[in-house]
């Protein structure tokens, strides 16, 4: 059907009951000529639709079943009044439709999301999958209902005044006072949307907030627990990073201009102020969890050239970090910024931004993943999308680090994205979560600090008001997922994915069981050669996707359960290692001909590493107690990774058993640590 007459027909029923009073009621028209014009109309629009060519006459008709359904209506009502002369049938169109409008838009009040809501996204595209979608949709029930009440009332009214013998009464209400109600709510109802959009929530992404963003007075974090009232506001934020930035540019200005710098800090205050305060002065930032001096000395060798490193930390292992800048002395010795200095904030653009965060790679060395705000906000702007209301009705702590991708997501960027309160500091032991029944929190949590507190807690529940739990780092089993929500009232919501993916998929079991549901901007299929997971998604950058090393199995919904890695990476207390990175620095200790080492558990898990010792090692440890030969290895490869992952058995053999091809076989190895010492050949200590 072509636009026009499709137009012209919409503006003749809206102005249908101004037609009629005209015709009938100013100009005296007798009811039978009228009647022949509301037949040629009918018929004119049902030639219309029903006509054409290229599609099929049932296609036609379905595609244009409404007006279908106005014209057939028009058509009966102008033969009627046709055959007897009454005005009838022609009056009580008004009525109709109010009922057919009634109808539409109830009908959507019980199969959504309501007709309001659809005329909302048509006008903003973007709508469904903003974190403000579910208020706003919230919103355009009530309206739809509204509606509905007037098209009730308005049909009722209509229908009286077809019976009220005074064609002057029926033209007045219908072709006027009918209008003039109708768009007396159009107004009112266009100025409270005005008034609910100014108070909708706006979100502060890093790459796009300003100094206006929030009032100064917002809370941005707090120490503890919420009610203990130690807060820190936004003036303090857009206070610290001027103070920081003032930092760097002197620190350039004395020292030379450094585009990279190292950034490790526990504090999750002082890192958020540092690190906005860095990519405002155009830095790349390295973002690291370990700390240890050869492994920073790696990040510097890898990054090349000049790298400052920042820390709030004084030593690690118990040494003193050396050549590192102290982020807490720089704030407490930092000149109070002017007030024109606060409130400037240098802009970020979001493609520009470097941030490298490092993760044990499959290759078996430390892994650098650049990234850019681009992705992570994305990734942000989806989980708001979905629990944006779960976020903004409580307060966020967390027992991770938020130098992982996970952490830094969903403890930093994600929560001054919202302007959501984070605690200060991360919270180490379980019992810190007795004190928190003052407030409704976010948990920020890994699978291996649940079961902690699961364990230590016993048959304690916790006394926490309306939480909520995001897990990710590793797999929560089907008791922890039981046990946590009758400790912590609340069973935990799984986030799958990886530094190289961010977020993949999504679960929470007291719902979906161990089934995984892909988040909706990403698309997932098995490889054909291995069947190991593929990903394409906003997050990341590269097109053609990214092949995880976890093995599936996709199910026809797009859902999908995971069958294991197929690589060599393994999570030790939900942290990522790779065993053949353990097994190259034990081979770069100089003392070592040859090493396996496997993954191993009984009531944990835990790494094993069998080792062969070339003749420096031999004549080293010769006479050696083997618990001292262990001490030695565990503190060799302690420089490298944290005391968690480190090998908790050991075995020293003369050979590694291996097949005809000469591989090693994972099986046989780890049965060399389910046999007594002297039957492995040699010992084996804790």
């Amino acid at each position: 059907m072509k636009i026009f007459p499709r137009i012209l027909f919409v503006i003749l029923s809206i102005l249908y009951p101004l037609v009629v009073f005209s015709c009938l009621v100013i100009f005296h028209v007798p009811v039978k000529v009228f009647s022949l014009f509301i037949v040629f109309i009918g018929l004119l629009y049902l030639l219309l639709v029903t006509g054409g060519a290229g599609e099929s006459l049932p296609l036609r008709l379905k595609q244009n079943l409404r007006l279908l359904a106005s014209a057939g209506l028009m058509l009966f009502a102008g033969i009627f009044c046709l055959a007897t002369g009454q005005s009838f049938f022609i009056k009580l169109y008004p009525v109709l439709m109010n009922l057919i409008f009634l109808f539409t838009f109830g009908s959507t009040l019980f199969l959504p999301p309501n007709i309001c809501f659809r005329f909302a996204c048509l006008a903003q595209k973007n709508l469904p999958k903003s974190h403000i979608a579910r208020r706003v949709e919230k919103y355009c029930f009530k309206v739809t209902l509204i509606w509905c009440a007037f098209f009730s009332l308005n049909g009722t009214v209509a229908f009286y005044t077809v019976f009220s013998k005074s064609d002057k009464i029926w033209s007045i209400y219908n072709g006027g006072i009918a209008y003039a109600l109708m768009g007396v709510l159009f107004s009112v109802e266009f100025l409270v949307r005005m008034v609910v959009n100014s108070k909708m929530p706006k979100l502060s992404y890093i790459t796009k907030f300003t100094a206006e963003s929030h009032p100064l007075s917002k809370i941005m974090c707090y120490e503890r627990k919420w009610s203990d009232k130690k807060y820190f506001t936004w003036g303090d934020f857009l206070a610290n990073s001027a103070k920081m930035r003032a930092f760097i540019a002197e620190h350039d200005s004395k020292c030379g201009a450094c585009e990279k710098w190292i950034l490790h800090c526990e504090d999750y205050w002082y890192f958020l102020c540092t690190f906005i305060a860095l990519l405002q002065c155009k830095k790349e930032v390295l973002i690291t969890a370990n700390i240890s001096p050869k492994f920073v000395d790696e990040i510097k060798q890898g990054a090349g050239g000049k790298v400052y490193f920042l820390t709030d930390q004084t030593e690690v292992e118990g040494k003193k970090i050396e050549d590192s800048l102290f982020i807490p002395k720089i704030f407490e010795e930092a000149t109070e910024p002017s007030e024109a200095e606060k409130l400037t904030t240098p802009e970020i653009t979001s493609d520009e931004t470097k941030i490298v965060l490092y993760t044990s790679g499959s290759t078996g060395h430390p892994k650098a993943v650049l990234q850019r705000m681009t992705e992570f906000e994305a990734d942000n702007a989806f989980i708001l999308s979905k629990w944006y209301d779960e976020f903004a009705s409580r307060k966020v702590c967390a027992v991770n680090s938020h130098h992982h991708i996970y952490g830094f997501l969903f403890t930093i960027s994600l929560p001054f994205a919202a302007g959501v309160p984070i605690r200060r500091k991360r919270i180490e032991f379980p019992e810190e979560f007795e004190l928190m029944d003052d407030e409704s929190y976010m948990i920020i949590a890994v699978p291996a600090f649940l079961k902690r507190t699961c364990a230590e807690l016993g048959e304690k529940s916790l006394p926490l008001k309306n939480p909520w739990i995001f897990t990710s780092g590793g797999a929560v089993s089907p008791e922890l997922a039981v046990e946590t929500e009758r400790v912590f009232g609340f069973c935990p919501l799984e986030v799958y994915g990886s530094t190289e993916t961010s977020g993949i998929a999504y679960r929470q079991q007291k719902k979906n069981g161990l089934v995984w549901t892909p988040f909706d901007n990403a698309k997932i299929w098995l490889d054909k050669d291995d069947g190991c997971l593929t990903i394409i998604s906003p997050y990341i950058k590269d097109p053609a996707g990214f092949k995880t090393g976890d093995l599936a199995e996709m199910h026809e919904d797009g859902t999908f359960l995971l069958k294991g890695r197929a690589d060599s990476i393994v999570k030790i207390e939900e942290k990522r290692i790779s065993v053949t990175e353990v097994e190259n620095r034990l081979l770069q200790s100089g003392l070592v001909l040859d090493c396996s080492v496997v993954p191993m558990a009984d009531r944990r898990q835990y790494l094993a590493a069998a080792i062969v010792l070339n003749g420096e090692g031999k004549a080293k440890f010769a006479g050696t107690e083997k618990y001292l030969i262990n001490r030695h290895f565990h503190d060799f490869l302690l420089q490298y990774f944290e005391n968690v992952v480190l090998p908790k058995k050991w075995r020293y053999l003369e050979k590694l058993p291996t097949d005809i091809q000469g591989k090693k076989h994972k099986p046989e190895i780890q049965a060399l640590f389910s046999v007594s010492e002297d039957s492995a050949e040699n010992g084996d200590s804790n």
